[in-house]
């Protein structure tokens, strides 16, 4: 741990109430060597962390950590005529800290569908992305019906969408404002999951957040909603990189660090169940100003 952190709260200066005026540090870690980037006319160079590791720190000083946890699973159906809700995103955390010794960064991974049938042990929701004190939660998982018993969805990050059959459930909400909540089971189609950038909107998964603006780049959306599992019309994942919902099939998964929420499945016509997707893992970026 290091000896003399102190979390900032994001900000675009360098000073706020309280805090001396610092200078940002250097580090090596993640995928591969510092990417370098101009944004908004100030140069930073930024790791990428996919799977936890190391940050070495090679000068203490301030860095800009952008978290994003793992999403959540989508909802499973064990019999005929039901809907799963789409997982939750996993949520965006923006901060600056303060650092002077190496830290492991962590990095979640997707959460699983929700488990088939009666008895079954429930995932929990996914695993968080954390750098040093700063975590972004994992997305919640999509409801699903088993039995004559609706599963209500979980809250996270963003929080999953409700599933069921007649009598379905309400989407969960987000957890600590890292982003929004998932839709409520409609009458033919599971709630879609929570995104970053807004809940989700009937079956189809909320959006993502466009990256772009921290790392530069072309726009590059994480953290969408799941969609969910439906009768007709599935829906769709969130910015085109949750999961999709399943029509009579298992819900698609997420991509791996993209951070989003797997699709609800759906059975319609009598088969033994269907499976939810997975959520897609996390990712962690770590920039200085040069």
């Amino acid at each position: 741990m290091a000896s003399a952190r102190r979390q900032l709260g994001y900000v675009s200066s360098l000073i706020t109430q309280g805090v001396p005026l610092m200078t940002y540090g250097t580090a090596t870690g993640g995928v591969g060597s510092p990417t370098a980037v101009t944004i908004s006319s100030i140069d930073y160079q930024y790791l990428t962390f996919t799977s936890t590791g190391t940050l070495t720190i090679t000068k203490a000083g301030l860095f800009d950590v952008l978290l994003c946890g793992g999403g959540g699973g989508g909802g499973s159906v064990p019999q005929a005529n039901n809907r799963g809700g789409g997982g939750g995103a996993g949520g965006m955390v923006r901060e600056i800290v303060y650092l002077d010794a190496n830290v492991t960064v962590t990095v979640g991974g997707g959460g699983a569908a929700v488990s088939l049938g009666s008895g079954s042990t429930i995932g929990g929701t996914s695993p968080s992305a954390t750098v040093d004190n700063i975590s972004a939660l994992g997305g919640g998982w999509g409801g699903y019906r088993t039995g004559d018993n609706s599963l209500r969805p979980s809250a996270g990050g963003c929080g999953g969408g409700g599933g069921g059959s007649q009598t379905g459930t309400t989407g969960a909400v987000s957890i600590g404002a890292q982003g929004f909540g998932g839709a409520d089971e409609a009458s033919s189609i599971g709630g879609g999951g929570g995104g970053a950038g807004a809940a989700g909107s009937g079956g189809n998964g909320g959006a993502g957040i466009d990256v772009a603006g921290f790392i530069g780049g072309s726009a590059l959306f994480k953290c969408g909603g799941g969609g969910g599992g439906a009768v007709t019309t599935p829906g769709t994942g969130g910015s085109s990189i949750g999961g999709n919902g399943g029509n009579n099939a298992n819900g698609s998964a997420a991509s791996a660090n993209t951070a989003s929420g797997g699709g609800g499945a759906s059975d319609n016509a009598g088969n033994t169940g269907r499976v939810g997707g997975a959520g897609g893992s996390g990712i962690v970026y770590i920039r200085w100003r040069v």
